[in-house]
């Protein structure tokens, strides 16, 4: 599965699967249930973590196979669930649609954005989503919209319903000019260019933000920058990231990451919680 995360860290999976189409994913989801099979969900793996070990499930990973995006009306966009986070915005651009400038360089897709409500630099997938389609836990085609979605920080209702986002519907605005919105998509790219250690392999944002503090700033006091075990450190870039600096493992990340949050609970009285999904 390195070959399938950011992280470039993971074991054998016995089976992956690449769906093209909701029919294709509900077949699937029913004949996993038939058979007992433990079934895993995963988009482009830019939030996961794998352990080193063979991993005894099987793997739908919803890709480059399931991206259309196309607009449904004036200012609503649909997106597969399997197209990236990059396109969608700069197919909001090429259609003077804002709202989205926020997400452009967050290393995701659509369907794991909308699962974790990713959001950047004041702006959160809550602002503009108003609809996800799934395939429910039993292979049946469903939606959620508005409230029922339950968007919050990092979190949503598909945390816990057994459901698999198939697409999205989001309500942008044209309120902008072109100009207005690529100057603002650059000028965040720009910045996470400069404060990210992006030359390396991550799952991103290691711990989710504890309310009224940073993580990252909370790691940087407790002086763990550049912290390491094994292949994986605190980068000296930004603390709130744990990198793949060198062949590292599943083992190496969360003893590191476990050191990390006994330090800061330690020094600063603060709990971290972990961001990025462990998948044993």
């Amino acid at each position: 599965m390195k070959n399938h995360t950011s992280f470039k860290i993971g074991g054998k999976a016995r089976l992956v699967v690449f769906p093209e189409n909701e029919n294709q994913i509900a077949e699937i989801v029913k004949c996993a249930n038939e058979n007992g099979v433990r079934l895993i969900i995963m988009g482009n793996g830019s939030n996961m973590l794998f352990c080193d070990e063979d991993i005894e499930a099987l793997i739908m990973i919803i890709g480059k196979k399931m991206s259309k995006i196309e607009l449904v009306d004036d200012c609503t966009v649909y997106a597969e669930a399997g197209a990236s986070l990059m396109k969608l915005c700069r197919f909001a651009l090429e259609n003077g649609l804002s709202g989205l400038e926020f997400a452009y360089g967050i290393p995701g897709n659509c369907g794991g954005a909308a699962f974790m409500n990713a959001g950047a630099y004041g702006g959160e997938m809550k602002d503009v989503l108003v609809k996800c389609s799934h395939i429910d836990k039993n292979g049946e085609k469903g939606f959620l919209e508005g409230e029922d979605m339950n968007l919050s920080y990092r979190h949503s209702a598909y945390y816990s319903n057994g459901c698999i986002i198939t697409g999205l519907y989001l309500k942008l605005a044209k309120d902008k000019s072109r100009q207005e919105i690529k100057s603002k998509m650059e000028e965040l790219l720009s910045k996470r260019k400069e404060k990210q250690p992006l030359e390396y392999p991550s799952a991103g944002s290691t711990f989710k933000r504890p309310e009224g503090y940073f993580a990252g700033a909370l790691i940087e006091e407790c002086n763990l920058k550049g912290k390491r075990v094994g292949g994986a450190q605190v980068s000296t870039k930004h603390a709130g990231f744990v990198i793949n600096a060198g062949d590292a493992s599943c083992k190496d990340v969360l003893e590191l990451c476990d050191c990390i949050k006994k330090t800061v609970k330690s020094q600063k009285g603060v709990e971290l919680e972990m961001e990025i999904r462990v998948t044993r």
